[in-house]
């Protein structure tokens, strides 16, 4: 498998007046194309801090950033700008849709930045939602929301999907339909996906698992024969 994603003693601190806060501190893992990937850890560790440097929504303070053999971590704002707009889909926990826009508006709205997009309609049934593209999202349980948002991150037709804890609002057979559509679009498309949490349950339906404990990186595993979400209970 082709390398993907390489980390490099990356470090990000936050300063507080005096105080030095290190999110993370000299994180290294690589990641190949088409993986499902799962970083699990527990709240605080640097697992949303890592997926932001990797989403080129926030900046490293050290390290190198590799992502299709360029460094990220060089770029300026306006081509961290480009490449969240084109290589990029974010999946986030609490959906985050336009409230006055109907799903296939909100998926619309993606897709209408991009350089090649897939089908809205197409997108919008392979998600399962064939049926609901004309509700607003008031109208949606939060399954379909998530939906929605996986469809509007999808429709950018992106090389790497990143998934902000994206069960956490949602109940435990949603949850896992959720998974199971985010598990069948990384094999069906060949997509690279990366899903944060802090269920280590989840572990076993992954390619890669990478634990991230105080900012750094405690244990990578690799699963020869990961397993469908469907078998997992947890």
């Amino acid at each position: 498998m082709t390398e993907f994603i390489k980390l490099e003693k990356v470090r990000k601190t936050y300063q507080m007046g005096e105080v030095s806060i290190h999110a993370l501190d000299g994180i290294d893992f690589t990641i190949s194309e088409g993986e499902f990937v799962i970083i699990v850890g527990p709240s605080g560790a640097g697992k949303t801090t890592v997926l932001n440097i990797l989403g080129g929504m926030d900046t490293s303070s050290e390290g190198a950033v590799y992502v299709a053999g360029t460094d990220i971590a060089d770029y300026s704002e306006k081509q961290l700008t480009k490449y969240r707009r084109d290589e990029i889909g974010f999946v986030f926990q609490f959906y985050n849709l336009v409230q006055n826009l109907t799903a296939k508006e909100n998926v619309e709205l993606a897709s209408q930045i991009c350089k090649e997009p897939l089908d809205v309609d197409v997108v919008l049934r392979d998600v399962g939602l064939e049926e609901r593209t004309n509700n607003f999202p008031a109208q949606l349980s939060g399954g379909e929301q998530q939906r929605v948002a996986i469809a509007r991150a999808l429709a950018k037709n992106p090389k790497l999907l990143l998934c902000d804890e994206p069960t956490g609002a949602l109940d435990y057979m949603t949850g896992k339909s959720i998974l199971k559509l985010l598990q069948d679009t990384c094999r069906e498309r060949n997509m690279t996906v990366i899903v944060i949490t802090h269920n280590s349950a989840l572990t076993p339906m992954a390619d890669r698992v990478i634990k991230i404990k105080n900012g750094k990186v405690t244990q990578v595993t690799h699963n020869e024969k990961p397993v469908s979400v469907e078998t997992i209970e947890w």
